[in-house]
């Protein structure tokens, strides 16, 4: 079955609720690494182990020398097509939510409604205290790392992102459990994730669970894969747009 062919099936889905989950592969259409991908060594440190508290108590600077980095190169991306056919595909349908692994502002910036979208990781571009509730958008200049709170005073900031080992945040996962309860999800669209956490998984299993029908999207095959309904081993940006054009 072609694109086209395809498209039209899913087009009956469109109009009921959708669960889209997003990773780190399209994020990687608009060429930002990947943790996990080829290339994705920093300064010949492995970010795997630069994305901890441990890193960060050992050393700060360090820490946030590579966010600085990594706030840089994700300003300078661009949303792909298809951070911007899911973006239309939310504002046209009110009972979508995109769950989005990543921590940069693709999503926001491509269109999507920042009431349909959720970041289970964090915000890559928001600083916060390591010890009170203080928190900010500034731009952190680099010939002051590692910044303090201004509030504090003698306490950190840190990346607003949930670094491995660290717990999601209670609102966040409220908000995701609440619409898979809630919603009898048409759809479920996984993209461009590699479907490592438990919690990815079993949201988009419920979901298919429920009636939805399970769409992967990822190069490469991943745990999910057996429980596909349908999988495309091509990049999002390439399929997304034949799919679910408008």
């Amino acid at each position: 079955m072609d694109y086209k062919s395809r498209g039209k099936e899913l087009r009956r889905h469109l109009s009921g609720p959708i669960l889209v989950i997003t990773g780190a592969g399209l994020s990687a259409d608009s060429g930002l690494q990947t943790f996990r991908g080829a290339g994705g060594l920093w300064r010949n440190y492995d970010p795997m182990t630069l994305a901890t508290p441990e890193a960060f108590a050992r050393d700060p600077k360090l820490v946030w020398e590579w966010y600085q980095w990594r706030r840089d190169e994700a300003t300078k991306a661009a949303p792909n097509p298809a951070h911007l056919v899911l973006a239309e595909l939310a504002s046209r349908n009110r009972d979508c939510l995109i769950v989005t692994q990543n921590v940069d502002d693709l999503h926001e910036r491509a269109g999507t409604p920042s009431d349909q979208l959720v970041h289970v990781h964090g915000d890559l571009f928001l600083n916060r205290c390591t010890n009170c509730p203080y928190w900010d958008r500034q731009q952190i200049s680099s010939g002051d790392l590692p910044p303090r709170c201004p509030q504090c005073e003698h306490f950190f900031l840190r990346p607003g992102v949930v670094w491995f080992g660290e717990m999601l945040d209670t609102a966040v996962l409220k908000r995701v459990e609440e619409f898979i309860g809630f919603s009898q999800c048409g759809l479920a669209l996984v993209i461009g994730t590699t479907a490592t956490f438990h919690y990815i998984i079993d949201w988009a299993l419920r979901a298919r669970r429920s009636g939805a029908t399970l769409i992967e999207i990822n190069p490469e095959e991943t745990t999910l894969s057996a429980a596909a309904d349908i999988a495309y081993r091509q990049r999002a940006a390439d399929v997304l747009p034949e799919l679910l054009s408008f």
